[in-house]
């Protein structure tokens, strides 16, 4: 996958530079809460005056902080964060999708859970089709969505081919799957195959690690 250098990732790596310094992650930790003076910062942090001016500066030359004077006081400056002190500190947006496809092998199990649980999550469509497809929807996937209030499509397991199209955004969620199609996906979830164990903590296993890579991705991912 190519990491287009940008203005902004440029911006965000500046950020997670100035924030490699345990000292300068603890001063934001401490802003999140309110506003400090620099001698309120230097007492929290226990350091030198000289130190706590010097990651004032760097957080300020990276735009995460600004400094006001005191209506009291005048001599009294205080530190806070910026409106957009946090933006980009979280990973950033993958691309742009007409729609999604997730892929196993057997199009019965995970890829099935997967886009049912994107549908529910994203309002860019998605599908699911298998490289060797089942006959049918494995039972333990069916009941995995039953007790978790999923409703699966009503759709046989599909062979792959039958399903993309070249703009496609194209998730393997098997191993098996995505070192078969190769490079030909966009993104890949090592997912253990829970038809192979068949007990019902590993479809619960399986349904949880979706759901929380789903939740990952679907903010990230715009509608072309």
């Amino acid at each position: 996958m190519n990491i287009e250098r940008s203005e902004e990732l440029e911006r965000r790596a500046a950020k997670h530079a100035a924030l490699s310094e345990p000292a300068r992650l603890r001063i934001v930790d401490l802003l999140t809460l309110g506003d400090l003076s620099p001698t309120e910062i230097q007492v929290a942090l226990g350091i030198r005056s000289n130190l706590i001016t010097h990651h004032l500066n760097a957080l300020e030359a990276v735009g995460m902080i600004a400094r006001t004077r005191s209506e009291a006081d005048k001599r009294r400056s205080y530190v806070h964060l910026t409106d957009t002190a946090l933006d980009g500190l979280t990973p950033g947006a993958v691309g742009r999708a007409d729609r999604v496809v997730f892929v196993c092998t057997a199009n019965s199990a995970r890829s099935q859970l997967a886009a049912a649980l994107w549908e529910q999550q994203s309002a860019i469509p998605a599908t699911s089709g298998g490289t060797h497809p089942a006959e049918q929807i494995d039972a333990g996937a069916i009941a995995a969505a039953r007790r978790h209030d999923l409703t699966l499509a009503d759709v046989r397991p599909r062979i792959l081919a039958d399903v993309l199209t070249d703009t496609d955004f194209v998730v393997t969620v098997c191993d098996n799957a995505h070192e078969e199609l190769g490079v030909t996906g966009n993104l890949h979830w090592s997912i253990p195959d829970p038809v192979r164990i068949g007990t019902v903590a590993a479809f619960d296993t399986a349904y949880a690690e979706l759901q929380r890579r789903i939740s990952d991705l679907a903010p990230r991912l715009a509608a072309s």
